[in-house]
């Protein structure tokens, strides 16, 4: 029987369970010695219940220990620090937030990781993404968190390209606990570099410290226990977190908008004293860029026109750094054993988040060409007599402009974010017979989400206002004249008229109706002693969503939301069986302590692709008791999913810059007119100032699924006592993958190759061949792009010491990329890989990243932890003259913990992280995801000081 052969096994997972796991609860481990029966347990990446812990697939665990001494209470926060995870959407996020949080293994998208709780799937997070939310996972009821990095397709289905985080919940506490916390940042503002910047432009910042901010309370309780004789048992949880907002004016190094080189702070042409385009009106209506065309003028304080040198709004200080949020959860995991083959359960969660999303004041945004009358009552006599110089126009004529004012004496935007999200899973699990078991599962999440964006300008009462373009403010009711050329001119009441609110509201629904046998063959192989394992499954999955918006959105009625945004309807359903094997093919030889051979298939028919299969085959080679060789090849794939098949097409904004604007471009004239450039236009193709250009984008249901090729090579050591380790090299190939070009990518490869591919797709304003005034735009829809290639190697270590009368546990894991390519349009544009690299179509992914963490722990009432997190250098920018052009200097962040018993029954933890208060590192406006930063990504706001009390009873 296998029971009496497993002690070797048991032994390595205590010997390498922290060097992969980081500390596993000690359920995993359940017989002592000479026990009939070791409990088993299902570990990430393999519906086989297993004895060890260490499978051929390399899974990095994250303790609840680990994550009470992280002293982070977003759950992004804490997996954000794992050198496997870059930062996707994250609370340090304003402009283009959905309000949720999501988890980016490798770097390869959101939409590539699959998020499981207790081994099962979440839910979509919302109306703006269809990855899931952790917002809803409570972090005090987290007993580990697993990551499986590597395909898992053909254990859990799509999506698991990138790998796999499994959130393990304590479901089995006893007791009663309650959690109280406090959190707050501490900068002192001292950045020589970017105050010098402000100074030039005259603009306010602060300096030095002005104590404490972005205060956040954290409250948690859980009760949980035995019924009924110990035949049933339930716990509940109830968390409230609230976060204070912090603002880009709070610190120096974010209270300017760099520019696109980071060399000078920018800013917006919408700015508090109006700019405007103005010429004679073009046969449609719009502003004529043709050569000596049309002036850009802004008003002098006699509310005359002059030229606009150097007038625009450091939009930076007024918007969000960190987004205020609340947010209340509560849940139920309850199980009970009628008898050996009939033991029901239930798994409830609810989330309700409500956090707003702050960014600068509305504006015109230079968005509609506005035809005006010579003589309107708006239009000053001095204004009047520059156009008559300028134009030879008079009474009785008309002009036409493009408008950049800064609603300033309206308030801010701000977009008001709510999720509330449900999820229930009732199944039931038993012994089908002694080497037999089952589990069925009928599963149902659904998250309704909302965003209502206020205080935007509503582009038709703009035009009202005007009386331009045929309107006319006298005859509607209520309206007031915009006085926008009128300096300093425009009241907070005429502002307020001016701005409107739309609304988005959205459901998505995942059902899920699965099951599986799990067990033992009585027979072996004749080489082997241990019997064959399998897992037989099948399970059916709906994924549905539903997002309706309001004319207001639908339109893109607001100017300050740079397109529409559209409704999306969309389904689909897949059917899937599938079925692992595990082989040991020998045990107990010469080289060969234990050698097991894995193999998995997964058949998946999608509603709206058709079928797919999925496969793995996997080796477990232990050489000794103390040194372990793994192997995995996996076959994963992931079909489109709702957003990316139904999402109608509609405009947006893309970041970054368009190499054919500005005196100089980048590109020769030539490359530049393949973009839609002309000869005239060369070298006068005006810049955003706020390095935002206008793009077209949406989904596509022709989109066929993604395919990968994912291979894993690791070996896992106790080379001596107290010292293991694990060291994985791990390689991904996906193709057919699903995206975007990046629209700075279209318009430089369009130029360089001038293949009309991609050239099709650069659409420039007539006239003035700009892509951010008017109708000028880049389309970027959806498709199938070409190859992405990832590769690297994760190391993680663990030594334990005595010292000083206590231990010195410490630990190290490590990634190293060495690999990360894309190429989107084989045989048009050229691949290149983002490792170590940083620009625009590049993530700043460090080649070398890790934590290293010491824990002492004297025995006593305390301990102590102090962390090194490290990222590697980005070095290889390809940009010229900018604040970056030699990349990113390597970053080292401290942190301290200390841990108190009080009693037995109280708790306190204290800590610091971030101890010498390094500032995130400086980019460009076109590199910043927020505030100049690689926001949550590299550490934000400065020191982190934090405390905890647990009640324990």
């Amino acid at each position: 029987m296998l029971n009496s052969k497993i002690a070797k096994s048991v032994r390595l997972a205590l010997a390498f369970g922290a060097a992969s796991t980081a500390g596993i609860s000690a359920n995993a481990i359940a017989a002592e010695e000479g026990a009939d029966d070791v409990e088993r347990i299902e570990v990430t990446g393999s519906r086989i219940k297993r004895t060890d812990l260490e499978t051929a697939t390399p899974v990095q665990v994250t303790s609840a220990e680990d994550i009470a001494m992280s002293g982070f209470t977003r759950v992004e926060d804490i997996m954000n620090n794992l050198p496997q995870i870059e930062a996707s959407q994250t609370a340090f996020q304003s402009n283009g937030a959905t309000g949720t949080a999501t988890l980016d293994l490798r770097g390869m998208g959101a939409q590539r990781t699959l998020v499981l709780i207790n081994g099962r799937r979440a839910q979509a997070g919302g109306i703006y993404t269809q990855s899931a939310d952790i917002n809803q996972i409570p972090a005090a009821l987290i007993k580990r968190v697993e990551v499986m990095t590597g395909g898992g397709s053909t254990t859990y289905g799509a999506d698991a390209v990138a790998g796999v985080v499994n959130f393990v919940m304590n479901d089995d506490f006893e007791g009663f606990q309650v959690d109280i916390g406090g959190s707050a940042y501490q900068h002192d503002n001292d950045n020589e570099y970017i105050q010098g910047l402000m100074d030039e432009r005259d603009f306010e910042y602060p300096s030095g410290s002005d104590g404490f901010d972005g205060a956040a309370f954290d409250f948690s309780a859980t009760l949980g226990g035995t019924f009924d004789g110990g035949k049933g048992h339930a716990v509940g949880y109830v968390t409230y977190t609230k976060q204070n907002e912090l603002r880009q004016g709070a610190r120096d190094y974010s209270s300017c908008a760099l520019n696109a080189a980071g060399t000078a702070c920018g800013g917006s042409g919408n700015a508090v004293i109006p700019n405007f385009y103005v010429s004679l009106p073009t046969e449609t209506g719009g502003v004529d860029f043709g050569e000596d065309m049309y002036e850009y003028w802004t008003l002098t304080p006699d509310s005359g026109f002059t030229d606009s040198v150097g007038n625009v709004y450091n939009y930076a200080p007024i918007n969000h750094f960190m987004r205020p949020d609340e947010r209340h959860t509560f849940g139920l995991f309850a199980n009970y054993e009628i008898n050996e083959h009939f033991n029901p359960y239930v798994e409830t969660m609810f989330m309700r988040d409500r956090t707003t999303a702050q960014i600068a004041e509305s504006g015109t945004f230079f968005d509609t060409s506005y035809v005006m009358d010579f003589d309107s009552p708006l239009i000053s006599d001095a204004q009047r007599e520059a156009l008559a110089e300028r134009f030879g126009i008079g009474s009785g004529d008309q002009f036409a402009t493009y408008i950049g004012k800064r609603n300033v004496e309206g308030g801010p935007r701000s977009d008001k974010l709510e999720h509330n999200s449900f999820r229930m899973v009732l199944g039931t699990r038993g012994e089908l017979s002694d080497l037999w078991t089952y589990d069925v599962t009928a599963q149902y999440g659904s998250t309704s989400s909302s965003s209502a964006y206020i205080n935007d300008f509503f582009g038709p009462r703009i035009t009202t206002a005007l009386s331009a373009n045929g309107e006319s403010c006298a005859d509607s009711d209520g309206c007031i004249p915009y006085e926008v050329f009128t300096y300093e001119g425009v009241t907070s009441e005429a502002a307020g008229a001016l701005t409107g609110t739309a609304i988005l509201n959205g459901v998505t629904e995942q059902i899920i109706l699965g099951g599986f046998v799990s067990g033992e063959f009585d027979y072996t192989l004749p080489s082997s002693d241990y019997p064959i394992a399998a897992v037989f499954g099948a399970e059916y999955r709906e994924e549905n969503f539903e997002r309706t918006a309001d004319e207001v959105y639908a339109q893109g009625l607001l100017l300050g939301q740079g397109g529409t945004t559209k409704s999306l309807e969309g389904s689909y359903d897949v059917t899937e069986f599938y079925t692992e094997v595990s082989l040991p093919i020998v045990e107990g030889k010469t080289g060969f302590e234990n050698f097991t051979l894995d193999l998995a298939y997964r058949w998946s028919d999608y509603s709206t692709s058709g079928s797919e299969p999925t496969y793995k085959a996997a080796i477990n080679w232990d050489v000794t008791s103390d040194w372990k060789i793994r192997a995995s090849y996996n076959r994963a794939v992931r079909a489109a999913n709702n957003g990316e098949l139904f999402a109608q097409q509609s405009s947006g904004l893309w970041p970054g810059v368009d190499p054919c604007a500005g005196a100089n471009p980048e590109l020769t004239a030539a490359q530049c007119a393949n973009t839609g450039v002309s000869a005239s236009q060369y070298g006068s193709v005006g810049k955003s100032p706020a390095d935002q250009y206008n793009g077209f984008f949406g989904g596509n249901p022709d989109l066929k699924p993604e395919i990968a090729d994912t291979i894993t090579l690791g070996l896992v050591a106790e080379p001596i006592e107290g010292l293991n380790f694990s060291l994985d090299y791990w390689d991904i190939e996906l193709e057919d993958a699903i995206g975007n070009i990046d629209p700075e990518i279209i318009v430089r490869q369009c130029g360089i190759t001038g293949d009309p591919v991609l050239c099709d797709d650069v659409q420039r304003t007539a006239g003035s061949g700009s892509l951010w005034i008017g109708d000028g735009q880049v389309v970027a829809t959806d498709i199938n792009l070409g190859q992405l290639h990832w590769e690297g190697i994760d190391l993680s270590a663990n030594y334990d010491f005595e010292v000083a009368g206590g231990t010195l546990s410490t630990n190290l894991i490590g990634s190293y990329f060495m690999t990360k390519e894309f190429d989107n349009l084989p045989g048009i544009t050229e691949s290149y890989d983002c490792v170590g690299t940083l620009n625009n179509g590049c993530f700043a992914q460090p080649e070398w990243r890790h934590v290293f963490t010491m824990n002492y722990d004297t025995g006593s009432f305390w301990r102590a932890t102090l962390k090194w997190r490290y990222y590697g250098e980005v070095s290889d920018y390809t940009g010229d003259d900018t604040l970056v052009q030699d990349g990113i200097s390597s970053q080292s962040y401290l942190d301290l913990k200390g841990s108190f018993t009080i009693n037995d029954y109280t708790n306190v933890l204290v800590g610091v992280n971030n101890i010498m208060d390094k500032e995130p590192p400086l980019v460009g406006g076109s590199l910043s995801t927020n505030g100049n930063a690689i926001a949550g990504f590299y550490d934000t706001l400065g020191r982190y000081f934090h405390a905890n009390v647990t009640f324990k009873f």
